[in-house]
């Protein structure tokens, strides 16, 4: 199973997001092969390491993103990815409006897979406080044992590899925002 996880710039939310994912995924669900990376539907800040802040607040929690640089979502995304996770309303439109025809990944919101966060939108830290980024990596924690869980419930169903991603679970509240 392949997951991009996206947002705006690629240089908060979206790699905090990829990193606490491939750290809890290696950590707590060994067994299960999954493959990450992170991008934006802007071209902002590609070739860049995440905010510093984004990298402090995960490594204040013992994830490193140091190693990550952003880059901007191609067409190509669509079918090398079976699921691309965006981080709020404005980067799912911007996805769905770039999905070529030939899409194959199924496209939705990251926090569909957190029902318990009682949000839909991963909130953008950049232009706030500190804060702000402790609140994206709890988010980003929950949402990835969420989606990690899914995946691997999935996977035990569909046999060591599925054709296609799980769908998001569909909680009262949260709408099945896939395509």
């Amino acid at each position: 199973m392949r997951v991009l996880f996206v947002c705006l710039g690629n240089i908060c939310r979206s790699p905090t997001v990829e990193g606490v994912f491939r750290d809890i995924a290696r950590r707590e669900f060994p067994r299960l092969t999954v493959t990450a990376d992170s991008a934006g539907t802007a071209n902002y800040h590609v070739g860049e390491p995440p905010d510093r802040r984004a990298i402090a607040a995960a490594r204040r929690r013992g994830y490193d993103l140091s190693m990550l640089r952003a880059r901007e979502v191609d067409g190509s995304d669509f079918t090398e990815f079976d699921l691309l996770l965006a981080m709020d309303g404005d980067n799912l439109a911007a996805l769905r409006a770039r999905a070529p025809s030939e899409a194959t990944a199924r496209i939705g919101l990251f926090l569909q897979y957190a029902p318990d966060a009682r949000r839909t939108d991963v909130p953008d830290p950049y232009y706030g406080a500190a804060d702000g980024f402790d609140l994206v990596v709890d988010l980003a924690e929950s949402g990835a044992r969420g989606l990690l869980s899914a995946l691997a419930s999935y996977s035990s169903r569909a046999g060591s590899r599925p054709r296609s991603a799980p769908p998001p679970p569909n909680e009262e509240g949260v709408e099945d925002q896939t395509t």
